[in-house]
């Protein structure tokens, strides 16, 4: 997936700062797509000189002009074609993953621990989705119709991370069996 369609999502719902949309990405759509500050300004640029976006030039006081992005119709329709393409299955890139896969190599024990520090962190962003779920998605059926994609993306996290917890257990009770 391409960064300027992750842009083009966060800027639909309402315009945005290229600041905003940086801090947008630290937050919720962060959760399942990453970009830097850099990257995201490298981006708006793009997706303007394309014509996709439009910037409005806000006047700041004792600063440089601020601008607000947000998606014309071109974007709109550029946006909806897109979403009705197929996506493939996203490839894992894991370090984690590759390093207990060469987990023979070094004690089983120290490969107990890093399974253990893992189930941790998958367990504090399990948490973070849950408290998420509570506060702002009690009643999910209820939800305006823009919520509730956002939620089955949040369901999506939660099932992640609770798949993860649950593998964490299983290697370990693996390991112990095999000694």
């Amino acid at each position: 997936m391409s960064l300027a369609y992750a842009i083009l999502v966060s800027l639909i719902c309402e315009p945005k700062s290229g600041y905003d949309l940086a801090k947008q990405f630290d937050g919720t759509v962060g959760f399942f797509w990453q970009a830097t500050h850099q990257q995201i300004y490298r981006e708006l640029s793009k997706l303007e000189q394309q014509s996709l976006i439009v910037a409005e030039a806000i006047a700041q006081e004792g600063r440089p002009d601020k601008k607000i992005f947000s998606v014309n119709d071109l974007g709109l329709s550029h946006l909806k074609t897109w979403l009705l393409q197929s996506s493939e299955v996203a490839l894992v890139k894991d370090e984690f993953l590759l390093k207990i896969y060469a987990g023979y190599l070094i004690p089983e024990e120290a490969i107990a621990q890093k399974i253990k520090h893992h189930r941790q962190l998958h367990q504090k962003q399990l948490e973070i989705y849950q408290a998420i779920e509570r506060n702002f998605f009690s009643s999910p059926q209820d939800c305006p119709k823009e919520s509730r994609f956002a939620y089955l993306t949040l369901r999506r996290g939660i099932n992640f991370e609770q798949g993860w917890i649950d593998w964490c257990d299983e290697a370990l009770e693996l390991l112990t069996t095999w000694q």
